[in-house]
């Protein structure tokens, strides 16, 4: 996935341009943040037509969004899906995430938006406790206090790995029992749209009535 040039000073022969790999391979492992590299960043605002015929060969669309700082490769439709003929693999692989997952990645979406609008800072960080709150209205009843906390420690953990939190580091003098602190990664409104959200948000409602429903049953049959 090198580039080259063409270099006069020998018979033609092409040169590399390290930039241009350095970039491919760094887009190829996630994403690039403009405030994690500002010059590699620099680099991909002035090569990214090259970056983008790079990444059509291998089916691959750069999304790049300047005003939040971020850029990552996305999987392009395969030009053989309509046709009878092979299929081509595909280098970012499509994968349905857990309810767990997709329930804590929609509020963090909604929590983000809530934050944007309230014209704060562009930054959201939530403790582990504020991500508890957050999901526990959508969780059935039964566990308990430590259990539901472990359920949700391991779904943010899994969040992290995808790159939608980042876990921050303690603040010097903190207490050794202080819970966790997680910046919201700015990268989940390129994912989450606003069309997945409000469809995500009729499917948390019918959730919801139905956990309600069968609270009211259970109780119920207690009385």
């Amino acid at each position: 996935m090198t580039d080259y040039i063409d270099n006069p000073t020998t018979d033609n022969a092409p040169a590399p341009v390290p930039e241009l790999s350095a970039l491919l391979v760094h887009l190829l492992k996630g994403v690039l943040y403009r405030e994690d590299d500002e010059r590699l960043w620099a680099s991909l605002l002035r090569l990214q037509a090259r970056v983008r015929e790079q990444a059509a060969i291998l089916l691959l669309e750069l999304v790049l969004d300047e005003a939040e700082g971020h850029a990552f490769l996305k999987g392009r439709p395969d030009p053989e899906e309509e046709s009878a003929g092979p299929r081509l693999p595909r280098l970012v692989v499509r994968r349905q995430l857990p309810y767990a997952v997709s329930l804590m990645l929609a509020l963090l979406r909604k929590k983000l938006a809530e934050s944007d609008a309230g014209g704060g800072d562009t930054r959201l960080v939530l403790s582990r406790d504020q991500i508890v709150d957050l999901v526990r209205l959508f969780l059935p009843d039964g566990p308990n206090e430590a259990r539901l906390i472990d359920q949700v420690e391991g779904t943010i953990n899994k969040v992290v790995e995808l790159g939608f939190l980042r876990k921050l580091k303690p603040t010097p003098g903190a207490a050794a029992n202080e819970a966790g602190h997680y910046e919201v990664r700015r990268i989940l409104k390129a994912y989450v749209d606003a069309q997945w959200l409000a469809d995500f948000d009729a499917r948390l409602e019918t959730y919801r009535s139905a956990l309600a429903g069968a609270g009211r049953a259970k109780e119920s049959g207690d009385g």
